[in-house]
């Protein structure tokens, strides 16, 4: 039988991820720990699964948490439609200890035929986009919800950011609402910058049927963490502006 992560991290004592950390190369193993998990290899002979022997029926879901609602909702709908077309999704979710590229290699070691991120690192207009290239160039099919990397050969998904934040507007004005603020994720997300762009949208239109219109109210923009003690912080913050 093949040699499993799990069977290494059984024999020395640590967790799968700190195994795959030291096969992949990664940092934040001790000398030691990375000593004794290369020794296991070693004797009971792991072999890294290549490309052409990945298990179709298996996809790896990586998400960046599941405390906040939206992210359950798109992991349901995107079970349902794998379960529909014979897949099996492996569920990851990112958390400080095991990150996103951390889970890549894990699922990978288990033979996966694909992967699907959602709200993932390539959301993020700041970091290093390149793993997703090499994941590509490996021949590794992945596909990105809620988040763009131009030139990246793969499939992305998004919900309409700038759309759905221009209904909010209008549905604000329809109740007589006049000063308006916008709460908003960090700036370095995509999907914050198009619900920005959907908010000044919005005030726009209304404000005399232009979008091109700049309204008096379109500064009431902050940004924030995704929690909703730092959103109360933010109200807070929008309406001592207003």
């Amino acid at each position: 039988m093949r040699t499993r992560l799990e069977d290494i991290a059984a024999r020395v004592g640590v967790s799968v991820a700190t195994v795959s950390r030291v096969i992949n190369g990664k940092p934040g193993v001790s000398e030691m720990t990375r000593r004794t998990v290369l020794a296991e290899v070693e004797l009971l002979g792991y072999e890294r699964p290549s490309p052409a022997r990945f298990r179709s029926g298996l996809v790896g879901l990586i998400v960046p948490e599941l405390d906040n609602p939206v992210f359950p909702l798109f992991v349901q709908h995107t079970e349902s439609a794998l379960a529909a077309e014979g897949y099996t999704p492996l569920l990851c979710t990112a958390t400080p200890i095991v990150q996103e590229g951390e889970y890549i290699d894990i699922l990978l070691d288990r033979g996966v035929g694909g992967l699907i991120f959602i709200s993932g690192r390539h959301a993020n207009t700041e970091v290093d986009h390149s793993r997703y290239g090499e994941l590509r160039a490996a021949g590794i099919p992945i596909v990105l919800v809620n988040g763009y990397i131009d030139g990246l050969d793969a499939p992305f998904v998004s919900s309409d950011d700038v759309e759905s934040t221009r209904t909010a507007v209008r549905h604000l004005r329809s109740l007589g609402h006049r000063r308006i603020g916008c709460a908003m994720g960090p700036a370095r997300y995509i999907t914050s910058q198009r619900k920005v762009e959907g908010f000044r949208r919005g005030l726009a239109e209304l404000a005399d049927g232009s979008a091109a219109a700049t309204p008096d109210n379109g500064d009431l923009v902050v940004h924030s963490v995704y929690t909703s003690r730092a959103a109360r912080r933010r109200h807070r913050c929008c309406s001592t502006r207003g």
